[in-house]
């Protein structure tokens, strides 16, 4: 696909359904990966598939446990992983957290959750990268919103403000950071086949594929790919964008 052989990645959420995609989909292309999540045995045993699937001359794959609600900890975890790999050259920023709820019934406690992991941690991850990534003049930064932060959706007003700002964070920062060889992109996925919606009843997928005009949801492989490609030399000079990988489910200009 796209070789990133001696290239480091830092991948938050990543041993979640889509977060492990993305890993793995950068891994096998050749980058050396520092995976990050709060779940202290499930990263492990996921770092250990890593290092069983894809070895690399550069060292194994490690993994830095992170709660992105501890202002502390997410200060902390861009020097970390500069620390075990030497250097990132990527940064996926994929963490996120829903409060479902309607507006007239959210409790702040479930506004502010979602504004601190999905939104706030991913500024300051990208700031925090800023620096190592402009001392090398070289970086790539690739944030993880959704269609529903282009769309809007009922219940959720919480998450789809979280990743459209994203979106418009994104956007900005890729202003301040391109002429130091530093992209900052979206993916944003729609409908993705995971644990969770692998349960919902026949009649559910029914209804979530029909709103499909391909007919199913996407795969985790999916998101991978369209990162990899983001992460990768040859999207060099794609910068400020956003990439849907959502099967036609909305098309955007």
């Amino acid at each position: 696909m796209f070789d990133l052989t001696g290239m480091t990645a830092l991948v938050t959420g990543a041993s979640g359904g889509i977060g492990s995609s993305i890993a793995k989909a950068l891994a096998s292309q050749g980058a050396r990966l520092a995976i990050s999540g709060s779940n202290g045995s499930k990263l492990r045993s996921f770092r250990e598939e890593l290092n069983d699937s894809y070895k690399h001359d550069a060292g194994a794959h490690v993994e830095i446990t992170c709660d992105l609600s501890d202002t502390k900890q997410v200060e902390e975890l861009v020097p970390a992983a500069v620390d075990t790999l030497g250097q990132v050259d990527i940064l996926v920023n994929n963490a996120g957290v829903t409060r479902d709820n309607l507006a007239m019934r959210m409790k702040d406690e479930e506004w502010d959750a979602v504004m601190k992991i999905n939104l706030e941690a991913a500024f300051r991850l990208m700031r925090a990268s800023a620096r190592p990534m402009m001392k090398a003049r070289f970086g790539r930064i690739i944030t993880i919103t959704s269609v529903v932060g282009a769309t809007g959706n009922p219940g959720q007003m919480n998450y789809a403000a979280a990743k459209a700002g994203l979106v418009g964070m994104t956007k900005s920062f890729a202003q301040e950071v391109a002429s130091r060889g530093i992209t900052a992109n979206c993916v944003a996925p729609g409908f993705i086949r995971t644990a969770m919606t692998d349960v919902l009843p026949d009649a559910q997928k029914e209804a979530l594929n029909s709103r499909i005009p391909m007919g199913r949801m996407g795969e985790g492989p999916d998101i991978g790919a369209a990162v990899a490609y983001l992460a990768s030399k040859e999207a060099g000079y794609v910068t400020g964008q956003v990439l849907h990988v959502n099967g036609g489910m909305a098309m955007f200009s």
